[in-house]
């Protein structure tokens, strides 16, 4: 593995499980120490002990990322421990299922709260640190969803929409700073939270989960859904020297989910 991001420290929410566990990693094997967060501590202190067998550096902080103390206290945690803080990588976020009308206020605030605040208000807590580095970098997890929507997702959409908007505007913002900004866009991912809701619209049986899952991978041209190791590449990649004139833009890890026509349209006769 490279040493890229050797001399680097990286701060992650919602590092204790899916895209942002395997973005930890990824960081981690190229040489960044990694400030793990997390809901529960427990859990992020698990990701950071794992990163640490491997040989890496890491520590755990855990709070609502939708309280401003959570992300202050995580800069502070990683200046305290590593003296510096160059990456800030965003992918704390939760889905809940509705329309227009049948999404209530609470469940409103709850996504944007946690989705698009808690970006926000990270984003406003590391900055100044992140301002000081060489090679300063953000990278914002956002979705295919903020380009293209499914049915009943409409708090969650509007999040991913806005998380787009918001990190062009902070690459425009930090480039006077020498700080990149860029958000990583993906489609379906093997996570705890596709899991979750692959229980509730299959049977629940693991086997139903399974088929689900795989169902939903069909959405993709490359026909199957993306593990957390494969974001967690691009994740790297955003935030090292290899991407060192890239800021303002998205990249989609969909597996050709958007470049492909959803309907069956038909096809000409190959015989």
């Amino acid at each position: 593995m490279t040493d890229e991001l050797e001399g680097t420290v990286a701060l992650i929410t919602g590092a204790s499980r899916g895209i942002g566990e395997g973005a930890a990693f990824a960081l981690a094997r190229r040489g960044a120490a990694v400030v793990v967060h997390g809901l529960d501590l427990a859990e992020a202190e698990g990701i950071a002990a794992r990163i640490r067998d491997e040989g890496g550096r890491a520590i755990a902080v855990a709070g609502p990322i939708d309280a401003a103390a959570t992300s202050t206290e995580a800069v502070a945690a990683a200046i305290e421990h590593f003296g510096r803080l160059d990456v800030l990588v965003t992918s704390a976020g939760i889905q809940r299922y509705g329309d227009a009308v049948e999404t209530t206020e609470q469940v409103w605030n709850e996504v944007l709260d946690v989705n698009l605040k808690g970006v926000f208000l990270a984003a406003k807590a590391a900055l100044p640190e992140i301002r000081k580095s060489p090679v300063g970098s953000v990278v914002i997890v956002a979705s295919v969803q903020g380009f293209a929507s499914q049915a009943n997702v409409v708090a969650y959409t509007a999040s991913k929409g806005a998380l787009h908007a918001m990190g062009r505007a902070m690459a425009v913002d930090e480039a006077a700073y020498g700080v990149r900004v860029n958000t990583v866009s993906p489609g379906s991912v093997d996570t705890p939270m596709l899991r979750h809701a692959a229980a509730e619209w299959s049977d629940g049986t693991p086997e139903g989960v399974e088929s689900t899952i795989a169902d939903w991978g069909l959405a993709h041209a490359l026909g199957r859904v993306a593990t957390i190791n494969e974001v967690g590449e691009v994740i790297a990649f955003l935030a090292g020297s290899r991407s060192s004139f890239v800021t303002g833009t998205d990249v989609r890890v969909d597996g050709g989910m958007l470049a492909r026509i959803a309907a069956a349209l038909p096809e000409k006769n190959r015989s």
